[in-house]
């Protein structure tokens, strides 16, 4: 008993002193395994390492990242924001309702939060305040619906859910899809009832005008987004493609749009675009290959089933536990990056879900939906910190401020999808 307290606290202090994550979970998991294994912790932290990234499925997260970079080099963001506004402007609050439609797009050929924000942010915002917008609805708006790229496919936790749990990518994005929709229109809900109830918040929508014609050209400037989802997520759900496949599709469809449509693929950009993507995707991998070495010794020493067993011999109702487990996660969330916090207690509630007869895949979907609340609050929702950055006239507790109402709205939906399973699953079953 007295190994995984140290270990624990060895963690905890680690964290606080401004390790990197990867490190604490490194050291930790290898000294509890040198502990408890002796000697043999050398050749078991190298399989375990290596065992997490020597699957043939991981490909496909470095490849989507580099799509998503490659993308977000481009203008494509502002290209679906200006068609947004152009289609949806006579709406009460209607650029911030493209806003939110133009990040959902972008998620959809991106896959990373921080991406939408700085992507559809950067013009989005500038141009609402301008136009009468208050920051209340501008920034909100995006900061939170930038988070939606998490949960729409191509989805990178999604990716690394399933390497952790082997569960089906492919039937992991499709489960993302509903909940994703659905937390695009109550977002979009708030934004036009807030907006009838303090018309203050946004100009009418007869001060901003679009003609027919500038309506069609702008989805003319579109195309190639639309085209980028079909063949990447229609080549997965049409059994045309894997994944892994699909996510070189993307990639060099994304380098294919850049070059072609936006003509930005010199050689300076080249390496950004590279240098950048293999940052984020070696820090990502890093972090898994390194929770895989705590979560191992956490599994040697049977932590997982003993905290299954001790929640289930509570005989609460199976909604408490769940309730209880994902304000736990949104509590450490407020601390700790998404990533990170996928890898380190998948492991240890996955046993928890299957012991109370809940369907794996739907915990994965719930997982992520709950990750998109750590994006977005403090002091480390990343979101916030990456539109102070591209509209710096904001300061950071404004941003904050404003996310509150879009946050209510994102938490109520993580209570809907947690108590009714079968409305992120139907979907999924379909392909069954």
């Amino acid at each position: 008993m007295l190994v995984p307290i140290l270990v624990c606290v060895g963690l905890i202090t680690m964290i606080a002193l401004g390790f990197e994550i990867f490190l604490a979970l490194g050291i930790a998991g290898a000294l509890g395994i040198l502990f408890t294994k002796g000697s043999a912790m050398l050749t078991l932290t190298a399989t375990s390492f290596f065992g997490q990234l020597d699957v043939f499925e991981m490909i496909a997260l470095p490849l989507f990242i580099l799509m998503g970079n490659v993308l977000a080099k481009t203008e494509i963001g502002k290209d679906l924001f200006q068609a947004g506004s152009n289609w949806l402007h006579w709406l009460p609050g209607g650029l911030a309702i493209a806003s939110v439609g133009a990040c959902t797009i972008f998620g959809a050929v991106s896959g990373a939060s921080v991406a939408g924000v700085a992507a559809i942010g950067s013009l989005a915002v500038p141009e609402m305040t301008k136009r009468g917008y208050s920051t209340k609805i501008a920034a909100g708006s995006v900061v939170t619906a930038g988070a939606l790229a998490m949960l729409i496919p191509p989805s990178i936790p999604f990716i690394i859910y399933s390497a952790l749990t082997g569960e089906s990518v492919a039937k992991l994005f499709i489960g993302g899809i509903v909940p994703g929709l659905v937390m695009a229109f109550f977002l979009s809900l708030l934004i036009v009832i807030r907006v009838l109830l303090k018309p203050e918040l946004a100009p009418k929508a007869v001060d901003i005008r679009a003609t027919w014609k500038e309506r069609f050209l702008s989805l003319g400037r579109i195309w190639h987004a639309g085209l980028l989802i079909v063949l990447v997520l229609g080549s997965i759900y049409t059994g045309i493609a894997t994944p892994t496949e699909a996510s070189a599709v993307g990639a060099a469809g994304a380098f294919l749009i850049a070059g072609l449509v936006y003509k930005i693929l010199d050689f300076k950009t080249l390496m950004e675009i590279i240098k950048g993507s293999l940052q984020i995707s070696c820090a990502i991998l890093m972090i898994m290959g390194c929770a895989k070495i705590f979560g191992d010794f956490l599994n040697m020493i049977r932590a997982p089933q003993h905290l299954s067993e001790f929640l289930l011999g509570l005989n609460l109702p199976d909604w408490i536990i769940l309730l209880t487990i994902q304000a736990l996660l949104i509590v450490l969330g407020m601390f700790v990056d998404a990533a990170s916090l996928m890898v380190v207690t998948t492991p240890i509630l996955l046993p928890l879900i299957v012991g109370l007869g809940y369907d794996p895949l739907w915990f994965g979907i719930v997982l992520v939906i709950n990750l998109e609340l750590a994006v977005v609050t403090p002091p480390v929702g990343l979101n916030l910190y990456t539109l102070r950055g591209v509209c710096p006239f904001l300061n950071i507790e404004e941003i904050i401020r404003s996310s509150i109402p879009f946050l209510l709205v994102q938490l109520g939906s993580l209570v809907l999808f947690t108590l009714v399973p079968s409305l992120s699953l139907w979907l999924p079953r379909l392909i069954d």
